[in-house]
């Protein structure tokens, strides 16, 4: 859907508040005075039928009687009355609405079965809907505040989108007197019609957003999500946090790739493949907002600190090399030139020690001199306020110093009381300032995690091509009203999709066990085939090394007998007789089905005690080349790859073909909740890859 049809919620000409209320302990007075307190330049149309005017504003007993311009209409109604305030609104030819009240979705079924009927409506009329269950929106550049928050934040670059009413009403109070500065503040609630994704899209078009910040709970389209979210964060930065990261579904094991790929797992895949910065604390959402909306990206990852604590400045260089940063090395010449105006006493490598009481012209000195070093990047003056200390002083020469030099520049000042004027002051002239050693140092971190983003270049995924007859064949598979399948059918729709596949067959008898051995060449492998059976090895299923006929017939009588005995209630249809496989570098891949994002494919170290490790990564199918050579080497399987110790280097190329080829697999037959290979036998550069053992389930 068109981006501009959410317009009227930020810039409308006129605003109806269906359900206004005289009473100052009712949300729609709160409502109408936000309207009418910030500068919002359109008309304001109270509707009440008991009430001649509200706050000075002319009520009317229906949005039928109220005059052009009215663009927006906000329902604070009891949820009964909500569906025939709605069919009101299409009449009156409003196209965009807000409904505040709750009692939908959240509710249970009945909620939900009132949400669709709300969206027939909307979709009658070609209306948009924000909410139910919401707080409603504010854009701070037009004034117009259709929610019930106390307080209005400074008009600012951050646009702020999140499923949370409570949260968005909790961000306001904590910003007012940080003076960050905002353009857009949206409470979305149940997003019966308007998600995060079309928000999203939207503020990214506006060019007084800088930086977009997310609290996000539940996406509800997730490829549309990613699409976005890839096309956004090449232009402007993404931080979201995300709410709601228990994974209950995760202690279901159908599966190794099952058992360790849970739903917030595709969450996290999904933001890093898509460019968006995910954060742990709301803390750090607006702390690296505001950065991203008032600083440069350092050019690198040298920093300079200019303090009067050491303590404080230690904690900054600790968490700066934690978060990829590293402090910048001051050359002889540059430290002889500091001496010659600070404290015979103080230290001038990195940390710039000026001791405790560094007055407001060593600040302004020492950061002039280093914000011309070449080898540094970035700057970090730290202030922890003392009696003898002008803080107001040092937080001017700061600002001086800043609009002086094009490196980003982030402050702290470790303080409270006697810095929170400070602090707001330093806001306001767009330098983030931070209370703790170990925020900026994060800030800068995530900086020049956006900066590789951005230098990403456009995202091609990787493809491959089906025939038409191994997409019926795999189709032929699927549709035997069989819901799991071992590895005799898996090797099947793996061989559709030209993954190699260890030579080898189903045997019901010893005989036809030689013949098959006969025919792939021995030694072989005997491997259980029954169902019951989700791992071979834990019961003892296995036999390796069979040599010869006589060893072949005699291990798989005594493998049936061994699988009766302790898998009694297993049927039984035969083994598998493979041949034996050269060494190589055992690896699991996998792809189980997300309810958000579809396909996610799993890649780690594989063989038994795969889930032991968990050395594992995670992607979104599909992805590009670049994204699955980063799920390799993000695990210590992948770090084997370019050869360890004098071991051959392995073929990553071959890798990533099985990758792509089984998402491609998952992406063409939407049945298949789960499918594993574990182990795939990875062989030395240009020897290709080997599956071994494989599993398929459907949803």
């Amino acid at each position: 859907m068109d981006p501009e049809t959410l317009s009227p919620f930020f810039n409308a000409k006129g605003v109806a508040i269906l359900g206004a209320s005289s009473k100052p302990n009712k949300l729609s007075y709160g409502i109408l005075e936000n309207l009418l307190q910030y500068g919002y330049k359109g008309e304001v149309y109270p509707i009440n039928p008991n009430a001649e005017s509200i706050l000075g504003k002319r009520a009317y007993p229906s949005i039928l009687e109220v005059p052009d311009p009215v663009e927006l209409a906000v329902i604070v109604l009891p949820v009964g009355m909500v569906l025939e305030s709605l069919e009101t609104c299409g009449t009156r030819g409003i196209k965009a609405v807000i409904i505040v009240t709750g009692g939908f979705r959240e509710v249970g079924e009945s909620g939900k079965k009132l949400e669709d009927e709300c969206v027939q409506i909307a979709r009658h009329y070609g209306m948009r809907i924000i909410g139910p269950n919401c707080l409603g929106t504010m854009a701070i550049h037009t004034g117009l505040d259709s929610t019930f928050i106390k307080g209005m934040p400074d008009l600012g670059p951050i646009a702020f989108i999140s499923q949370s009413g409570a949260i968005c009403g909790g961000v306001v109070d904590l910003v007012l007197e940080s003076h960050f500065g905002f353009s857009y503040f949206t409470s979305l609630g149940n997003e019966m019609d308007v998600t995060e994704t079309d928000m999203l899209e939207y503020v990214a078009l506006d060019p007084q957003v800088k930086v977009i910040a997310m609290y996000v709970e539940e996406v509800k389209d997730g490829p549309r999500f990613m699409e976005v979210a890839r096309k956004v964060s090449h232009e402007k930065p993404i931080v979201l946090l995300k709410g709601g990261k228990n994974d209950a579904g995760a202690k279901a094991i159908s599966s190794h790739t099952g058992s360790m790929a849970g739903s917030y797992t595709a969450y996290q895949a999904a933001f890093k493949q898509s460019g968006v910065l995910e954060v742990d604390t709301l803390a750090d959402l607006f702390n690296l907002a505001w950065a991203f909306g008032c600083q440069e990206l350092p050019a690198g990852n040298k920093v300079a600190i200019a303090t009067n604590a050491g303590g404080a400045a230690a904690l900054a260089s600790d968490a700066l090399t934690q978060y990829g940063m590293d402090l910048a090395v001051i050359s002889p010449a540059m430290q002889e030139t500091l001496r010659t105006r600070l404290n015979s006493s103080a230290q001038v490598s990195n940390p710039i020690d000026m001791l405790g009481g560094a007055e407001p012209q060593d600040y302004e000195w020492a950061l002039g001199q280093v914000s011309l070093d070449q080898a540094v990047d970035a700057l970090h003056p730290i202030l922890v306020p003392q009696s003898l200390v002008d803080t107001m002083g040092v937080a001017k020469t700061w600002v001086d110093v800043a609009k002086k030099t094009k490196k980003t520049f982030l402050a702290c000042l470790m303080g409270a009381a006697s810095a929170r004027e400070s602090a707001a002051y330093l806001n306001k002239q767009r330098i983030p300032t931070y209370q703790y050693p170990e925020q900026g140092p994060r800030v800068f971190g995530g900086m020049l995690k956006y900066k590789k983003i951005s230098q990403k270049g456009p995202f091609e995924p990787m493809k491959y091509s089906a025939s038409k007859a191994s997409k019926h064949n795999v189709e032929e598979i699927l549709n035997t009203g069989v819901y799991s399948f071992g590895e005799e059918e898996t090797r099947e729709i793996l061989q559709a999709y030209e993954v190699p596949v260890v030579p080898g067959d189903l045997a019901k008898d010893a005989e036809e066990a030689d013949q098959i051995a006969e025919r792939v060449g021995y030694p072989v492998v005997l491997k259980i085939s029954a169902e019951g059976i989700l791992h071979k090895s834990d019961v003892g299923g296995i036999v390796l090394n069979l040599d010869n006929a006589e060893n072949l017939r005699v291990a798989f009588d005594k493998l049936i007998e061994h699988i009766r005995e302790v898998a009694p209630k297993a049927t039984i249809y035969g083994a598998m007789v493979e041949k034996m496989a050269a060494k190589g570098l055992e690896l699991i891949v996998g792809v189980k089905r997300d309810a958000t994002f579809g396909p996610m494919v799993l890649i780690g170290s594989g063989g038994v005690l795969v889930e032991m490790f968990k050395d594992v990564a995670v992607g979104i199918a599909p992805f590009s080349k670049t994204d699955a050579l980063e799920m390799i080497n993000a695990t210590s399987a992948g770090k084997m790859l370019p050869g360890f110790r004098g071991s051959a280097k392995l073929d990553q190329d071959a890798l990533v073909d099985v990758i792509c080829r089984l998402a491609q697999l998952a992406l063409d037959h939407p049945e298949i909740q789960e499918i594993e290979i574990n182990p795939l036998i990875l062989f030395p550069e240009g020897q290709g890859a080997l599956a071994l053992d494989s599993r398929t389930i459907l949803g």
